[in-house]
């Protein structure tokens, strides 16, 4: 045997598996794995588990259907955050556009860090609940 197992890509749970697999698509710009592309103007597009990759190909995140998805209520500790993203950009005004870009695709703005001088960063929930930030690296 050689080697380690390699992470494919994270998976995300959603009860709207387009609707969240759209908002990291967007956000990211990602593309669809072949085959996985939204359904033809006017067909039912109930899909319960999608991948999106990178320009090369490699996949990044996968999506899958549940029926019920209970909410971080983070920084409250009701429910924790479970798992999170992090994203990074190399500098503050990247930061600002896509802190805008986040909310105008439907993220929830849950912590403004942005006065921290060494590392400044949002925290969000996706439009599923999901904790992810974006910060200054």
């Amino acid at each position: 045997m050689n080697g380690y197992p390699q992470i494919l890509h994270t998976v995300l749970d959603t009860t709207d598996v387009r609707g969240l697999a759209e908002f990291y698509r967007q956000l990211l710009g990602l593309q669809y794995r072949p085959g996985d592309e939204p359904a033809s103007e006017g067909m039912p597009d109930d899909v319960d588990w999608l991948v999106l990759t990178d320009a090369q190909s490699n996949r990044r995140l996968a999506f899958q259907r549940v029926d019920h998805l209970k909410r971080t209520t983070w920084p409250l500790p009701d429910v924790s955050m479970q798992m999170h993203l992090d994203l990074t950009v190399p500098d503050r005004e990247t930061l600002e556009h896509h802190h805008s870009r986040a909310l105008a695709l439907g993220a929830e703005l849950r912590s403004d860090r942005t006065d921290d001088l060494n590392e400044p960063l949002y925290v969000y929930a996706d439009p599923a609940g999901h904790p992810f930030c974006i910060f200054v690296a």
